[in-house]
């Protein structure tokens, strides 16, 4: 449960080695909370982020979960809660994992489309069926579901990971609603282009923004116990309403190669 002043205690982020992922666990570390699970592919990854969460002072697990091993979902997610230090209800699951890629490589090998897609949209909305079937067991709790503005509108350059966005975006608003009234909430987050280890080497889209501002949002939106929307920056919720009514002729001229 959250403590006297609301804020979250225990944590989960599924996509454990994340940039983003982990910027938001440190910063509710520092809000706060005291145990955290990171759950993902790869335990060598995730261990620098549970040793900075450990120097603050979490209790910190890691456990294994694969976006892409769908079969294996209700057994990771029972395995997360298990492993959670101290036992207890779990206050906010993650999820961070996923993909970019690049388009061009999509087109080529149509199978590593459908591969970036299933890690994007198919294995998150597999596991956080069997986490929100948990959480509405607990009867309390918060999901917070890293979207993306490229999710808004499909463009030339990147509509495979955008398709994928998307679907996750509608996804994650779509189970929001079916929890109301369960005590759990469900939180989207879309950021823009964001300075991480996935987008190294990629040169920035305007109105670029940082892990720690997508942190201090997506704590913000937590702290709110109301807000279901979050744009980082949030010039975003305007522009992109703007965008989302363009022409395509307009919207191909604006959208090309950003």
């Amino acid at each position: 449960m959250r403590n006297a002043l609301g804020a979250v205690q225990s944590l989960v982020v599924l996509g454990g080695a994340s940039d983003i992922g982990a910027a938001i666990a440190e910063r509710l570390v520092k809000d706060g909370c005291t145990s955290v699970v990171l759950a993902g592919r790869h335990p060598d990854a995730m261990e620098p982020v549970a040793a900075r969460l450990r120097e603050e002072g979490a209790d910190v697990a890691l456990t294994s979960w694969d976006a892409l091993d769908v079969g294996s979902h209700a057994d990771a997610v029972k395995a997360v809660w298990d492993a959670m230090p101290g036992g207890g209800d779990v206050d906010c699951v993650v999820m961070a994992a996923g993909v970019l890629g690049e388009q061009g490589r999509f087109e080529d090998d149509p199978s590593a489309a459908a591969e970036a897609v299933t890690a994007n949209y198919t294995g998150p909305l597999s596991t956080l069926l069997h986490v929100s079937s948990r959480l509405r067991q607990q009867g309390h709790g918060s999901i917070v579901v890293l979207s993306s503005v490229a999710g808004e509108r499909a463009r030339r350059s990147n509509f495979v990971y955008g398709s994928s966005k998307a679907g996750l975006d509608a996804f994650a608003q779509g189970l929001g609603d079916s929890l109301v009234g369960s005590g759990v909430r469900v939180v989207v987050v879309r950021p823009g282009y964001v300075h991480t280890s996935m987008t190294s080497g990629k040169e920035p889209a305007p109105l670029a923004t940082t892990a720690s501002a997508v942190a201090d949002a997506t704590a913000g939106a937590l702290a709110s116990g109301s807000k279901e929307v979050v744009w980082v920056p949030g010039t975003f919720r305007y522009l992109m309403t703007v965008f989302r009514h363009l022409p395509r002729p307009v919207w191909r001229k604006v959208s090309a190669n950003r």
